[in-house]
């Protein structure tokens, strides 16, 4: 397995970034090679994913959310094979810091060769740019889940 991790500061307050994060269908606007999520249920979604000219559809469930706190998952089934947490930080009432961690089982030869040149590392570090620049430049979610899991 592999790991990353990685975070980000938001000049945003921490209840926004969560409430944001939330959102799974909104991933594509700031996740490169996120094509698609479909939130099922509360605890379960549905991705598609391009990455390399490769798709790979998969289910993940999540596995524990707390508001303002934590949502972590874990892959089920399929070729994909991943568990990981986003946590949310307060810095003071207009900041936070949101921290990415993710264990990874990479796939192949391609998929062992990109993970040993830092390919997920330098993609993650991206989407949390990315991120940053959606929830920013809004200045608001597009939406919120605040239930527990």
């Amino acid at each position: 397995m592999s790991k990353v991790e990685e975070s980000i500061e938001v000049d945003v307050p921490v209840r926004i970034a969560y409430n944001q994060w939330t959102q799974f269908e909104s991933f594509p606007h700031f996740m490169d090679g996120v094509e698609r999520i479909e939130q099922r249920t509360d605890r379960m979604t549905h991705w598609v994913t391009k990455i390399g000219g490769v798709t790979k559809e998969f289910e993940a469930e999540i596995t524990e959310q707390i508001p303002d706190e934590r949502v972590a998952w874990r892959a089920l089934g399929g070729d994909v094979n991943q568990a990981g947490v986003v946590t949310f930080h307060h810095l003071d009432t207009t900041r936070c810091k949101v921290m990415l961690q993710l264990d990874y089982d990479p796939e192949g030869l391609a998929e062992n060769v990109g993970d040993k040149l830092g390919f997920v590392k330098r993609q993650i570090t991206g989407d949390l740019k990315r991120f940053k620049d959606y929830i920013e430049g809004r200045g608001r979610e597009t939406g919120s889940w605040r239930g527990e899991v």
